[in-house]
């Protein structure tokens, strides 16, 4: 039986230890809509913020978690490597993400006619895909 969706958006998590840069990237800079932050069991802290109709969670512990993933982007590693956001201001917001200072992985680029994507590292080194289609 296929998956009976609840919801038509995902909620995604990143743990931190830099919590104060990632909420500056996603919701100063990307313009994510803060809901909120929670306290969680084992000494966890959460921050709500929404991208259309995704949440997505910052989660910061008191007592950092002894594993990093690896660095690298798309080809550094197996995993979760990226994820997509669809935007309708690819170059806007690849430059505006430049200007303040986050390293653009890849320029915006058309990868199929009517397709153009940009790729920027959040201030973790996580690969945060812009995608654009006419």
């Amino acid at each position: 039986m296929p998956i009976d969706l609840k919801k038509s958006a995902i909620d995604l998590g990143i743990v931190t230890s830099n919590p104060d840069d990632m909420l500056g990237f996603y919701r100063d800079l990307l313009g994510f809509n803060h809901e909120g932050s929670l306290d969680m069991p084992g000494g966890a802290t959460m921050h709500r913020l929404w991208c259309g109709d995704s949440l997505i969670k910052i989660v910061t512990y008191e007592k950092t978690p002894p594993a990093k993933a690896p660095t690298g982007g798309i080809a550094g590693a197996t995993g979760y490597r990226y994820w997509t956001i669809s935007v309708n201001n690819l170059e806007e917001i690849t430059a505006q993400c430049e200007e303040a200072g986050r390293k653009v992985r890849v320029p915006v680029t058309e990868i199929r006619p009517g397709i153009r994507i940009s790729i920027v590292e959040d201030p973790d080194g996580n690969w945060v895909e812009f995608l654009e289609s006419n």
